[in-house]
């Protein structure tokens, strides 16, 4: 069945399936309908979040297993309720020696039957898994001591650091603790490495580059049935009514993935993928799944409450504080450039090889050199506008034409004389339509695919975002940063296409992935409307604590945050260091001046000590307070235009955890911690806050009439006089919705709102509220 409204949780050992039915009161109180719950397999000891599975056929014990799960379920059955389960089939946890299937293929090898769950190439690295895991080469490490061999029950192990353990194969126990060590190592079926062979030599499918968690080939009708056999069953059981596929395009085929997952549970299952669409991208029809799990949604929010005409003035403010251009799109290319050249460096070279084994396959690859084609690949890669297309080498879908076409051209300067043949003929191959031998086809397009996605989310989300601060409110998951905000026209247009296509995806606005909590973006959003008033304030501010040798860049994003973070009743203890936790996260993704592979520990020191001097300004922090004060109408208008719209628009609403109030956050783990549900109860009972008292109200709504919300049409109202009012209409079974809402400011203008049943002046429309809903 499709959910009325979700609500996300996330879980882990201080937040167990107990808790969650505790709190079934209040959420059932509130007009929830489901949980919709973070990954609830067995994942790494300690996980606190669950993405690291390392065993998918088992509900995880941290979280309070098997049984506590089934009375959550039934709890929330009696009351009319269900739950949704986030499901992870692209890859597993295999850090910390707790993934019995990893465990076997160490011991093993080739020969283990869990050796086909995980994507490894055994060609190269002579047929052995490279393992990078040390702090220093091999050999350094066995010359310091740091690698033994000890007992754990009645097997040897290898012990690194004398924490890390990997398993001896059988045919080594009898003599491991009298082999000269070097020997015993170099007779594994892995080979330990140190960590910073990784990008160049993994020899295994990782998660973009987290090498603790390895690829799946869920491809493999076996392995899928092996790593689904649980879902499927809690759905038979009635225990799920439906799922969210995480990371989906990081599968080999995932519309041939979406289809069987959809043929497994059937017609009624509710399943969403999180999917990020590139700029104009089509929606995922024909998948057999519902939509995605909502970034696109909040992106496309987003940018109706950003201001465009601001674009301009903050642009060329960006690039006279920090001389990197005023274009985002020139940040997204260098960091292809850096990070396919170096982070991706092994995928790539099996990329190329694969090509090259194809093109080698038929006489149309004559003269085609592994180097033509590795330029052909990487200048694809450079500019490609989405994440992935989704061919098999056989054939591809009828959407994957357009984003062939936009590289095409995207590459054509780039291309050295002589050589456009080649990336046609790659081109072609991804079509499907290539001169082949189809099993190397297959192979060549998955591994391009495999590696695209990987660079498109490193690239720009874990990357640029960090670089680029024109306005940071509009860097977060699934937005195209270049674009500051869209038209009123533009956004109905979207809206249409979501309530023909997906009219059953998620709307969301706030996850676990964000960047900046959604009240965050929306108070930054306010200034886009006041670009000027902003710069001024920001160029003052730029000067302060001068001593502090920090980039203008990094003060200029600061100063962002600060405004963003700021709770309205002024700076409380912990503000400093969860925006010292954010900046150092930012500094290393950026890779500009620190990164977690070489930290510049004394500029991120630095960089910390300005937030304290800053924080403990006492007439900073004053005008810091007043400003925001300045912003609060807009900033406020904007955060429950977001709730307006998610709870009105077709689609299927989802409340993260905790954002019923303000969602202040930064970057995980800060939207991660831990939610105040006592205060909620309290307030739910005795008195809500304007956006919590927003969010029951459309929640009421939608329980009271939910065909009307879950199948009712959209229809937007003419607007004339202005380009700050939306407004529309949903209507099914003779009722009918009309909505009308503010946007960028709380001034009303001089426009004039046509209903069906008649023209309203805006000023009647708001007179009393930013805000206008009603129900006939």
């Amino acid at each position: 069945m499709t959910p009325r409204a979700t609500y996300r949780f996330q879980f882990h050992k201080d937040f167990r399936f107990e808790a969650a039915e505790a709190l079934l009161p209040y959420l059932d109180a509130l007009g929830i309908s489901h949980i919709y719950a973070s990954p609830i397999t067995v994942a790494a000891a300690g996980s606190m979040h669950g993405y690291d599975v390392i065993d998918p056929t088992r509900i995880n014990p941290e979280l309070g297993g098997e049984e506590a799960f089934r009375s959550l379920a039934k709890a929330a059955q009696a009351r009319g309720m269900g739950i949704i389960i986030d499901i992870v089939p692209n890859h597993m946890g295999v850090a910390g020696g707790g993934n019995a299937w990893w465990n076997d293929v160490l011991a093993k090898g080739q020969a283990s039957e869990f050796a086909p769950v995980f994507d490894i190439d055994w060609q190269a690295s002579d047929g052995r898994l490279v393992l990078p895991v040390l702090g220093a080469p091999l050999s350094q490490v066995l010359a310091d001591g740091d690698l033994t061999v000890e007992r754990d029950g009645d097997r040897w192990v290898l012990v690194a650091y004398g924490e890390h353990r990997f398993p001896i194969r059988d045919e080594d126990q009898a003599e491991a603790d009298s082999l000269p060590l070097a020997e015993l190592v170099d007779r594994q079926h892995y080979r330990l490495a140190s960590w910073r062979v990784a990008n160049d030599e993994l020899n295994w499918r990782r998660f973009f580059t987290v090498n603790d968690l390895a690829g799946v080939r869920i491809e493999d009708p076996a392995v899928f049935e092996a790593t689904h056999a649980l879902y499927v069953r809690l759905y038979e059981d009635g225990l799920i009514e439906g799922v969210r596929v995480d990371h989906v395009d990081g599968l080999t085929d995932p519309i041939g993935y979406c289809r069987t997952l959809r043929e497994r549970l059937g017609p009624d299952a509710w399943i969403v993928i999180e999917k990020i669409l590139g700029v104009g991208e089509p929606q995922p029809t024909g998948w057999g799944v519902d939509g995605t799990s909502g970034y696109d949604f909040m992106e496309l929010v987003g940018t109706l409450i950003h201001d465009p005409a601001g674009a301009l003035a903050l642009a060329e403010q960006w690039d006279a504080i920090s001389r990197r251009g005023e274009f985002f799109e020139v940040e997204e290319y260098e960091a292809r450039q850096e990070l396919l050249s170096w982070q991706f460096a092994g995928q790539l070279d099996g990329c190329v090889a694969a090509f090259a084994a194809l093109a080698a396959s038929t006489p149309d690859g004559d003269g085609i050199t592994a180097a033509m084609l590795r330029r052909a690949i990487e200048r694809l890669l450079w500019r490609f506008p989405v994440y992935r297309t989704y061919g098999t080498g056989d054939d591809a879908p009828e959407r994957d034409a357009r984003t062939r076409d936009i590289v095409r051209e995207r590459i054509a300067g780039l291309i050295p004389p002589g050589e456009a043949p080649i990336t046609d003929l790659i081109l072609s191959w991804l079509a499907g339509d290539g001169p082949d031998d189809p099993g190397l086809a297959a192979e060549a397009v998955r591994r391009f695919q495999q590696l695209s996605a990987p660079i498109a989310a490193k690239a720009v989300e874990d990357t640029a975002f960090y670089r680029y601060g024109r306005l940071i409110s509009r860097n977060d998951v699934g937005a195209d940063a270049e674009t500051l905000g869209v038209s009123v026209e533009d956004f109905h247009r979207q809206i249409i296409e979501r309530a023909r296509d997906v009219p059953h995806a998620m709307l969301t606005t706030a996850t676990h992935d964000h960047k900046r909590g959604e009240d965050v973006r929306a108070r930054l959003a306010v200034l886009s409307a006041r670009p000027d008033a902003w710069q001024s304030r920001a160029q003052r501010w730029m000067r302060l604590h001068g001593d502090r040798e920090i980039n203008a860049a990094d003060r200029y994003m600061l100063l962002q945050t600060l405004v963003g973070v700021l709770p309205e009743d002024g700076v409380h203890a912990d503000v400093a260091e969860r925006v010292k936790a954010w900046q150092q996260k930012a500094l290393r993704e950026a890779k500009l001046r620190s990164s977690w592979e070489a930290p510049d520990e004394a500029y991120e020191e630095e960089a910390a000590g300005l937030v304290d001097d800053l924080l403990g300004d006492a007439a900073f922090v004053s005008e810091l307070t007043d400003y925001v004060a300045e912003l609060a109408p807009a900033a406020t208008a904007n955060t429950l235009v977001q709730v307006l719209l998610r709870y009105t628009l077709p689609g299927v609403p989802d409340l993260y955890q905790g954002t019923e109030l303000a969602d202040l956050s930064l970057v995980d783990p800060d939207n991660r911690r831990p939610v105040d549900y006592d205060l909620r109860q309290r307030l739910l009972a005795q008195g809500m806050p304007a956006k919590m008292r927003l969010i029951a109200d459309l929640l009421a709504l939608r329980r009271a009439d939910p065909v009307l919300f879950a199948y009712g049409d959209y229809r937007p109202v003419e607007v004339s006089g202005s380009d700050r009012v939306v407004a529309f209409t949903r209507s099914a079974n003779g009722r009918t919705l009309k909505v009308a809402a503010l946007i960028r400011g709380v001034d009303v203008p001089e426009a004039t709102v046509r209903f069906s049943d008649g023209e309203r002046a805006a000023r009647d429309v708001f007179a009393e509220h930013p805000l206008w809903f009603k129900m006939t």
